[in-house]
């Protein structure tokens, strides 16, 4: 049982690594992508603390289906499923607050 509780652990690590690349990739433009510093954009929330304004799994579709909300210049963008989950992966590994 604990070598299965080391591999999904392994797993989900890694699946919030490539989530760490996108975000860096794709969106660190505009918003502080870790877990210290400013958001470049001064709109663009930063990634750790959107836990305070939206439930993160409630972000996958938006990410699928392509995200054009926002600060009023953010870029409309489309990740497929895999690139989702490990966005939200990533996402819910570097929040500092309780989510609402």
């Amino acid at each position: 049982m604990s070598l299965m509780l080391l591999a999904n652990i392994a797993i989900a690590s890694e699946l919030a690594e490539a989530g760490r690349s996108i975000a860096e990739a794709k969106c660190a433009r505009c918003h502080a992508t870790g877990s210290v510093g400013a958001s470049p954009h001064k709109e663009a929330p930063p990634f750790r603390e959107l836990a305070r304004r939206y439930p993160i799994d409630n972000l996958a579709e938006a990410f699928a289906e392509g995200l054009s909300v926002g600060h009023a210049d953010m870029p409309e963008f489309r990740l497929s499923v895999g690139q989702t989950n490990a966005l939200l992966a990533y996402l819910h590994s570097i929040q500092t607050s309780n989510p609402r």
